[in-house]
């Protein structure tokens, strides 16, 4: 079958990307799902950092592929062996396939899982191959198991998770990468417990979605941090206690004085080793730090092992939230429903597909919170 889709076939091209256009709208050919896939009729896909890194070269991917992870949608096709799953269900993505039989999904760590991740890697499905291809018959790669920015797609059973019909779809797909990864930082890796004060450089949709997701979990005081001032403003209309420009020189002194000595958790959402580097330095003697961004691989970031030691500090990383997928988005999106997690008040900007270059140029620009695109 052939469907539209938003393909990239360079990365780093110059910017403004309006003008550059690194994405092509094309004419594809969609394979029909293999055993143990679905096809799902995509209705709402989020703009990400994670897809503008692989734009940008930040992210190396293999290339020619179609970008999108964070989307929702509706079953269209089952293919064989898949009985949990009917036409007609609404789903939203994970960015992770999940085979539940290595080591870290034994480890009830599906984050990590091996044959998810070398599949993303390659740019195929968690079975095997590609089911995309352009106009001449050549393949195109998936993106993290979903390629979200097309009308229809084909993924594995694994890479979906049913929710709540009555769930817009333009909220549902929020929850596949944005609130995932933000609240999940908050709840499963950090383990924010009532009380304690919680700092947040990098206010994305990820760094949003943590602050919503530190209010909900119960933090006494939760202080964010960015280079921007209405970005700061956005965050305070949210619910912040406090605000610091990172890029105050005593950015620093003015967390610890907030604080008394520093953040009980300090969660680095702005995927820059500078960002990172400055969260470590606010968070207290004996607290945790958390880094959920993803900065180019050959960025470093240099720490004294004695301070590791000596005041018994914790630095841990968080990919996917550290979620079970079919476990914790059910149960965000049910926060959701009863008020307590207002990840709607994130969705800034809906474009459509042809919009996407202009959509990315803006998040470049640090103009939005999340865009989704609505098909």
């Amino acid at each position: 079958m052939t469907i539209r889709a938003a393909v990239l076939r360079e990365a780093a091209s110059p910017r403004p990307y309006g003008d550059s256009r690194p994405l092509h709208i094309e004419s594809v050919q969609l394979a029909s799902p293999a055993a143990h896939e679905i096809r799902v009729r995509i209705a709402a896909a989020g703009l990400c950092h994670s897809d503008l890194s692989v734009i940008d070269g930040n992210r190396p991917r293999p290339l020619p592929m179609v970008l999108g992870h964070e989307a929702a949608g509706e079953v269209i096709e089952v293919g064989a062996g898949v009985r949990d799953l009917t036409v007609g269900d609404h789903v939203v993505f994970s960015f992770v396939p999940t085979c539940g039989h290595c080591a870290p999904c034994r480890d009830a760590r599906p984050a990590l899982c091996e044959p998810g991740a070398a599949a993303n890697g390659a740019g195929e499905l968690l079975g095997g191959g590609r089911r995309l291809r352009d106009s001449h018959d050549a393949a195109l790669h998936h993106h993290l198991g979903v390629s979200g920015f097309a009308e229809e797609v084909v993924v594995s059973r694994q890479s979906v998770v049913r929710v709540d019909n009555a769930l817009p779809f333009e909220i549902g797909a929020l929850f596949g990468c944005a609130v995932m990864t933000g609240v999940g930082a908050v709840v499963n890796t950090a383990r924010v417990r009532l009380g304690e004060s919680v700092l947040i450089a990098g206010l994305g949709g990820i760094g949003f979605a943590a602050l919503l997701g530190a209010l909900a979990s119960g933090a006494s005081q939760v202080i964010v941090a960015d280079v921007s001032a209405h970005k700061l403003q956005q965050a305070l209309a949210l619910g912040a206690h406090a605000a610091v420009n990172s890029g105050d020189a005593d950015a620093v002194e003015q967390v610890r004085a907030l604080t008394r000595g520093g953040a009980d958790v300090g969660l680095e959402c702005a995927g820059v080793v500078a960002a990172l580097d400055f969260t470590w330095r606010a968070t207290r003697r004996g607290g945790r730090t958390v880094t959920v961004g993803l900065p180019h691989p050959s960025q470093m970031l240099s720490i004294s092992p004695v301070q590791l030691v000596a005041e018994e500090r914790t630095l841990q990383g968080s990919y996917l939230g550290s979620c079970v997928p079919a476990r914790d988005i059910p149960a965000y999106v049910a926060l959701y429903q009863s008020g307590r997690l207002p990840v709607d008040k994130l969705l800034t900007h809906r474009l459509a597909l042809d919009e996407i270059n202009e959509g990315f140029e803006r998040l470049a620009r640090g103009e939005a919170i999340r865009q989704v695109i609505l098909f």
